[in-house]
């Protein structure tokens, strides 16, 4: 008797059957049943509809017929790794940036980015917010030697070389898009520091900010490089960047 297939020669033969490349004949005996191309086109679309509610600016701006070829590739070449679907779609601005048919776009990646990114900050942990009171109440000394841990739920888009969040905003926020656009790039911060996703533009030197407390660096030294700080760090703590001031001994 011919020993069953182990779970991952399974798993292998049925996803090579799923995308029509069946290579072995486990595989090609799988997509050769009966409403096997039916159940295909099922998880294909299902695919597809996730893709386009995870990224719903990206489909507003290319239309539902070019987005749904560009997601059929992209699932395609990317099956998702959990049941969920709520958060399908890792490295599509990625693919998107490499598709030849988006050259004439070159937003379209960036916008993909902020769709991720509020994706992203929905479905992060909740955690406490560090209110601006706590953060005053502290000694200097203090302060300087601890860590602005993010938030979970925070995330921050540095600066690009075009008006990405812009484009970006006015979509989700149906605003008229006819006006014009500055020719610069822009940082944005969406956080969620109550029940919904809230975005901002911000400095770019506030997104290198964050990205050094991401790193675990402490206040003082990051501080004093940080261009504008003064300008900018209440506004960091008011949107909820941040959920605790964190001492890291050594």
């Amino acid at each position: 008797m011919t020993p069953p297939p182990s779970l991952d020669a399974f798993q292998r033969d049925f996803a090579a059957a799923l995308l029509g490349e069946p290579g072995s004949p486990a595989a090609e005996a799988l997509a050769a049943q009966p409403g096997f191309a039916v159940y295909r086109n099922t998880v294909l679309r299902g695919l597809i509809d996730a893709l386009a509610a995870n990224y719903p600016t990206v489909q507003a701006l290319v239309g539902a017929e070019w987005f749904d070829a560009a997601a059929g590739r992209f699932a395609r070449a990317c099956l998702p790794r959990e049941g969920s679907l709520a958060a399908y779609g890792a490295g599509f601005a990625n693919f998107l940036e490499g598709l030849p048919s988006a050259a004439a776009l070159p937003y379209l990646g960036g916008v993909a980015r902020l769709d991720r990114a509020w994706t992203e900050a929905h479905l992060a942990a909740d955690a406490p917010v560090l209110e601006a009171a706590a953060l005053a109440a502290l000694e200097p000394a203090a302060v300087l030697g601890a860590v602005l841990v993010p938030h979970p739920a925070a995330r921050w888009i540095g600066a690009t070389e075009l008006p990405v969040f812009t484009i970006w905003r006015r979509h989700r926020e149906g605003a008229p898009l006819d006006d014009a656009l500055e020719g610069q790039g822009e940082a944005a911060l969406l956080a969620r520091p109550a029940q919904a996703v809230a975005w901002q533009a911000i400095e770019p030197a506030a997104a290198t900010f964050l990205d050094a407390c991401a790193r675990g660096m402490p206040f003082g030294d990051v501080a004093e490089a940080a261009d504008g700080i003064d300008r900018w760090l209440a506004t960091l703590v008011r949107a909820g960047a941040f959920t605790r001031l964190e001492t890291r001994h050594p």
